[in-house]
């Protein structure tokens, strides 16, 4: 059975980032601590918290030799994403500028649009859902349909002002019906 011994330091820097921590997993350790300090058996410490033993004595050993830091999870690095991060700024710009801004005959960006794209001006190959993602994570849409009301010619907005404008006429008095 490991020893828990705790300076006044300790305890109160451990009851300090058990209190204020929002990370659960860490005010577990903190607590598994505190009550190991107390003197309380390792299977009811296990049994209260959820865990198993062994666990409880790997969280021991991990505080002993590097103290609130061994408690701290670290997590891995992670796959490496799909996108380059120096890419980005590039397709964001693409989306800005849409495929006419591109050099393409289309009206507007698809994810399978976009991922055509970049395979034949840079040659990565990335599926649609990575693209979505990407856009989802960078806060852009690239599917904005225009083509139904063509807002930037001018000719069919001076139409559309004309038929606003008689569907707001107001009725007279005289063709009110009681």
């Amino acid at each position: 059975m490991i020893k828990v011994t705790l300076s006044a330091f300790e305890r109160g820097h451990l009851e300090h980032t058990f209190k204020t921590t929002p990370n659960r997993r860490l005010r577990h350790r903190c607590q598994a601590m505190l009550m190991a300090a107390r003197g309380r058996r390792h299977h009811h410490i296990a049994d209260d918290l959820g865990i198993s033993p062994r666990t409880l004595q790997r969280w021991l050993h991990a505080y002993q030799s590097h103290g609130l830091d061994g408690l701290t999870i670290r997590w891995g690095p992670g796959r490496t994403p799909h996108l380059p991060a120096a890419l980005a700024p590039e397709i964001l710009t693409w989306i800005k500028a849409g495929p006419v801004g591109c050099g393409l005959d289309r009206a507007n960006w698809t994810y399978a649009a976009l991922v055509t794209h970049l395979y034949q001006t840079h040659g990565l190959a990335v599926s649609e859902s990575t693209m979505r993602a990407f856009c989802t994570r960078h806060g852009v849409r690239p599917y904005r349909p225009t083509y139904r009301y063509l807002k930037g010619d001018p000719e069919q907005q001076a139409a559309a002002r004309h038929d606003l404008a008689a569907l707001k006429k107001k009725r007279t008095p005289g063709n009110w019906c009681c």
